[in-house]
């Protein structure tokens, strides 16, 4: 093993102090979470009369369907054109979900009576299954948080619980988002805890939630394996059976029951619907937003110099796979590579998980993860940069590096997802919740590391129970201050100018300068943590 440390590792091997928490201590804090769930909650409820996209029909019609038919169909209906793809436990939640939507009103659980119904009441229940089932994120919050001094829980609480993201996702746009990440922070905190099967649990749970975190699924082996099954062979072998014995009855009991109706690859077609595409119809800003622009870069260069490129006839947001090639000179992509990518792009951390399997580090290793299969996956929505922006919150105040990074980062993902919505009336709201969450980063950050960066914790130092490298104050370099000004240049155009300047001509260009200014910031921001991680192992 490579014992070479670096200032981000200098402290991994400390144990993590045992001093218990006075009980008066604890409940003050328990009060100040408390508080700050219930201003989220307020704010998601002043947000119900708001917009809200296909989605919320989408979800609409998995309640109808649960409630309406009988199992064996949930994943061969096609009433609606929304039809489910989700894994098994979400569709038992959406099941759940419609016991009482239908004590609200019945037409809300009707397979066709149903269809595009917007009634008040709807809107309000639907709403508040979002609000409420964020009580999972605000546990997770909690639990993953249990062990830090004040000033770092009041931070993350600040950046997790507010995230502004998840507030335009979830609670505008219509998603669970909040629930699904709180599950994700859940093993984590029990991973960090040194809790690796009930980690291991409730990983497999998320898995079963929505198949699309498994990206983070050679993470989890990896470090289990090295750090849960460690010991003799004997010690190794059981607790490898034990692990695999809890990972198999989760997902027994997700998707045992379409096995015995036999409807195992009809629920696996619906959730691995390849033919979507390479991107979706707003692309995300990842790596294949450069790839696309390249493309069509070198056909207009050729068709200057004279030769012959012919014009794509399939999409890049649709079309199955094994259609002509959207591509005009770069070769196709297909799900094949896309996979091989992200599973290259992750290797660094599935080294660094092998070499030194620390609790503290898989935070940071999953947040990787789930970064590696936004940059280079097939058909990613944009709202997967949560899934690393959420869990980065929490490894913010571990340095100064990291809370530039993160407040770098977050600015770049909350802006991505502008486009979302769309509606005039929406567009002071999205400004609002990114300047607000822009400028408590600000203080919150310059406060707490400009008051501790005097002295770092030493031997017996309570101030932190967590390996916090506080040797730099919190200032953003002119590199990041122009990219973010740029930003606002990017804004202003796509806003303003643009329909003065251009009218009706080329329609899609607020959107694709939107999509590549934020790639480049994905870019630098994926970069940066594989960085970190390869000086690391």
């Amino acid at each position: 093993m490579n014992h070479r440390k670096n200032h981000h590792t200098s402290t991994q091997n400390q144990p993590i102090p045992t001093t218990p928490i006075p009980k008066t201590t604890a409940n003050h804090h328990h009060y100040h979470f408390l508080w700050f769930s219930l201003i989220a909650t307020s704010i998601k409820l002043l947000l119900i009369p708001a917009y809200h996209s296909t989605d919320f029909e989408v979800h609409r019609n998995w309640l109808a369907l649960t409630r309406s038919l009988p199992l064996s169909d949930w994943y061969s209906d096609e009433t609606s054109p929304w039809t489910l793809d989700y894994p098994p436990f979400f569709a038992y939640f959406e099941y759940f979900l419609s016991f009482f939507a239908s004590l609200l009103d019945p037409t809300i659980v009707h397979l066709t009576n149903g269809l595009n119904y917007k009634s008040h009441l709807t809107i309000l229940f639907q709403r508040l299954s979002v609000t409420f089932s964020d009580a999972v994120l605000f546990y997770g919050v909690y639990r993953i948080t249990q062990k830090l001094d004040p000033k770092e829980k009041y931070l993350i609480w600040v950046l997790a619980i507010w995230a502004p993201g998840l507030l335009i996702v979830d609670h505008l746009h219509f998603q669970y988002n909040g629930f699904l990440l709180g599950l994700l922070l859940i093993s984590l905190a029990a991973l960090e805890n040194g809790e690796d099967l009930l980690g291991g649990l409730f990983f497999a749970v998320l898995l079963c939630f929505k198949h699309l975190f498994a990206v983070a699924a050679p993470v989890y082996f990896v470090y289990l394996l090295r750090h849960y099954c460690r010991g003799g062979l004997v010690k190794w072998f059981g607790r490898l059976v034990l692990m695999g014995s809890v990972v198999v009855a989760v997902f027994a009991a997700a998707y045992g029951p379409f096995l015995y109706y036999g409807q195992i690859q009809q629920v696996l077609r619906r959730m691995f619907p390849f033919g979507r595409g390479l991107c979706h119809a707003y692309w995300a800003p990842n790596f294949w937003v450069f790839y696309i622009m390249l493309d069509k870069l070198l056909a207009f260069m050729l068709v200057k110099l004279g030769f012959h490129v012919q014009t794509p006839t399939a999409s890049f947001t649709g079309g199955l796979v094994g259609d002509s090639s959207p591509f005009a000179v770069l070769p196709m992509i297909t799900p094949l590579i896309t996979l091989i990518m992200v599973l290259l792009s992750i290797s660094p951390c599935l080294v660094k998980a092998w070499r030194d399997p620390k609790p503290r580090m898989i935070t940071r290793l999953v947040a990787y993860a789930y970064c590696c299969g936004f940059m280079f996956g097939w058909h990613v929505h944009e709202k997967a940069s949560l899934h690393f922006v959420i869990p980065l919150a929490i490894i913010a105040v571990k340095s100064a590096e990291d809370a530039k990074h993160y407040f770098f980062l977050s600015i770049v993902s909350c802006y991505s997802l502008f486009p979302l919505l769309y509606e005039a009336q929406e567009y002071p709201l999205k400004v609002l919740l990114l300047l607000l969450h822009a400028v408590l980063m600000w203080f919150g950050f310059s406060s707490y590391f400009g008051a501790t960066s005097a002295s770092e914790p030493g031997e017996g130092d309570k101030s932190s129970s967590r390996d916090v490298v506080k040797n730099a104050d919190f200032v953003i370099g002119c590199f990041g201050k122009s990219y973010l000004l740029g930003l606002l240049v990017v804004e202003i155009w796509g806003q303003f100018l643009h329909p003065v300047v251009l009218r009706d001509k080329l329609p899609f260009l607020p959107l694709m300068m939107i999509s590549i200014y934020c790639a480049f910031g994905m870019m630098y921001s994926w970069i940066w943590q594989l960085r970190w991680i390869i000086k690391s192992i």
